[in-house]
């Protein structure tokens, strides 16, 4: 069942039209290269993620933040591979000059789709795609082959230009999909439903590998009619169909143009739709979990939807096309630019310790595309063969790590660490601020807050009754607000503060007359939550208990959850943990690499 849904969401521009272009340029032999490469790529990445011992979700949680900028920068590349190879090699030469509007409701419906399916329906939704397809496809090669008396490409016909692009095609191919955010959904859903990602890909391979293979029989069934010579001077075929299409329907058949705009608008929508529904899929999960005040600030529907990235896409699609740019260079970057960070994702995914420097990666992998394309347009088979190679340096230290030697590992003494007791501290401030009193205030990062328990705070054994603690946690909170806002109203107030949990952990009690202070602060929080770490101490007796709650935020009219509103920010500015990124002290976690890892 996920197999056609994965083989058409890898089926982009890139192979669409790349496998007619192989096909007439370099014989059979070199569809075989190519496409065995591809297949291989999306069925290792269905292999490891199925046999690793962490869940794609868990994996996708902890590489999200130092992979963002590249996940979404492919995505924004595989849709400029989509939409160009769609203009340029289909719907320009068929349709003709004027052919945006068509375009771009093609784009739109399909966005629409994957916006409103979800990726269970989208699933069935592209078994229909694959049938109706398949069988336009089908229909078009009998079709082209009784209209066309070309003999058909020969087995190989290769050149100084093949000869180096082996190895960028192999390794690009191979590392491509760990890339793809949906190739990281489909296998997320299908680990949860308790399925086999490794099978799932294995058929999704096949029936991706059946999907070029009839791409490249309709183009040994024309021939190289209506290629072309791109922007650098070289031919390009992959507009070799739709010339012919185009000649049929000139003679009387204008069935087999329909049926090929049919076979390549299911690739089209099936690539478009997946890429919203993934897209938006990641950027709802890394927005929820990330602590970013300038996402706070961001409705969700506006930093989650991909019509952003689409837009880029486009724009450079069509600045492209009237250029006449080459396909190539749209798919270099998959064997040059982005192959430092699938390789080290691939690493990370293996078991190795994250090393991912993105700064780094980028600038080796632009200096790899630089040496790809002189020795494309030359050509220097030299150049292309070292290019990808050149990318992979930025991977090399986790690569060593992977399959280098494992260093010894140095047994260290594991002892058990007491729980903190805090001795209750007078409170300081700085002279002439109103924000310390006697009784409560901000010690540090704590707010403190003294209290003297007396008989009504006991129960009939003489011990303070238990709930009475969590009160005095309560009272804190709300000294602890008012301090941090002044100003708050619940009159006038857009939102509301609620607890979404509460917990305590009793270790000793107290009794009447013990000084007794409860102490309160920020512990953690993501863009919705805020989690309060608490301690309640005595003076006699130390540590009484501690606890955390979790905090929420909804708007007053229909109490639908809230980011953390900007005045709770500027309110709780001073006093955020300085791991946070909204704390004033917050500084970036630098990896000290000269540290000896044990």
């Amino acid at each position: 069942m996920w197999a056609p849904t994965i083989g058409l969401s890898w089926l982009w521009g890139l192979g669409f039209f790349y496998s007619i272009h192989v096909t007439l340029t370099y014989g059979w032999l070199g569809f075989f290269g190519f496409a065995i490469s591809n297949v291989a790529g999306l069925w290792l990445f269905g292999f490891i993620l199925g046999r690793s011992k962490r869940t794609p979700d868990q994996i996708m949680k902890d590489i999200e933040g130092r992979y963002v900028g590249v996940f979404l920068l492919f995505q924004m590349a595989a849709l400029v591979v989509t939409i160009f190879g769609f203009v340029a090699y289909l719907w320009q030469p068929i349709v003709g000059e004027g052919a945006t509007v068509g375009v771009a409701f093609l784009l739109l419906a399909s966005c629409a789709i994957g916006h409103a399916f979800s990726l269970q329906q989208l699933k069935l939704l592209h078994i229909v795609y694959t049938i109706i397809g398949v069988t336009a496809g089908l229909v078009l090669l009998f079709g082209l082959k009784q209209t066309s008396d070309y003999p058909g490409v020969p087995l190989q016909q290769f050149d100084s230009r093949f000869y180096g692009l082996v190895m960028p095609t192999l390794i690009g191919f191979l590392l491509g999909p760990w890339l793809d955010i949906q190739h990281w959904q489909r296998a997320a859903y299908i680990k949860r439903e308790g399925g086999s990602v490794g099978m799932a890909y294995a058929g999704g391979a096949l029936l991706f590998f059946g999907f070029l293979l009839l791409n490249a029989c309709l183009a040994s069934a024309v021939g190289p009619i209506g290629s072309i010579l791109s922007i650098d001077g070289l031919p390009s075929a992959q507009g070799s169909v739709s010339a012919a299409v185009v000649l049929a329907t000139e003679n009387g058949a204008p069935y087999l143009a329909i049926a090929f705009v049919i076979w390549t608008i299911a690739a089209l929508a099936s690539t478009v739709d997946s890429f919203y529904c993934a897209t938006n899929w990641y950027l709802r999960g890394k927005n929820m979990r990330s602590n970013s005040p300038l996402l706070a600030l961001i409705p969700d529907g506006i930093a989650s939807s991909p019509l952003w990235l689409l837009l880029g896409a486009a724009w450079v699609a069509y600045a492209a096309v009237p250029a006449n740019f080459s396909l190539m260079y749209f798919m270099m970057p998959f064997a040059t630019l982005f192959v430092s960070a699938s390789a080290n994702l691939v690493c990370e995914a293996l078991g190795a310790k994250p090393k991912f420097d993105p700064v780094l990666s980028f600038m080796i992998g632009c200096g790899s595309s630089l040496i790809f394309i002189l020795g494309y347009v030359q050509p220097v088979p030299g150049f292309l063969f070292l290019s990808p190679f050149i990318g992979l340096i930025g991977a090399l230290p986790v690569i060593i790590e992977l399959i280098g030697p494992r260093s010894k590992a140095i047994p260290v003494e594991i002892v058990d660490q007491p729980i903190r007791m805090m001795s209750s501290a007078p409170l300081t401030g700085i002279v002439g601020s109103d924000e310390i009193s006697q009784s409560h205030g901000f010690d540090g990062e704590w707010f403190v807050m003294h209290l003297t328990p007396t008989y009504d705070d006991t129960n009939s054994v003489g011990n303070v009754y238990f709930a009475n603690y969590v009160r005095w946690v309560g009272k804190a909170r709300e000294l602890f607000f008012n301090v941090c806002m002044p100003d708050f109203d619940l009159a006038t107030t857009r939102f509301y503060i609620l607890t979404r949990s509460f917990t305590h952990d009793y270790r000793r009690e107290s009794k009447e007359f013990e000084q007794i202070s409860v102490r309160i602060k920020i512990a953690k929080h993501n863009r919705k939550f805020v989690t309060l770490q608490h301690e309640i101490h005595s003076g006699a007796q130390g540590l009484l208990g501690h606890g955390e709650q979790s905090l929420m935020f909804v708007d007053r009219d229909q109490y639908n959850p809230l980011d953390i509103p900007g005045e709770v920010i500027k309110g709780f500015l001073a006093y955020w943990p300085k791991d946070s990124r909204l704390s004033p002290q917050y500084r970036p976690s630098v990896q000290d690499k000269t540290k000896r890892q044990a």
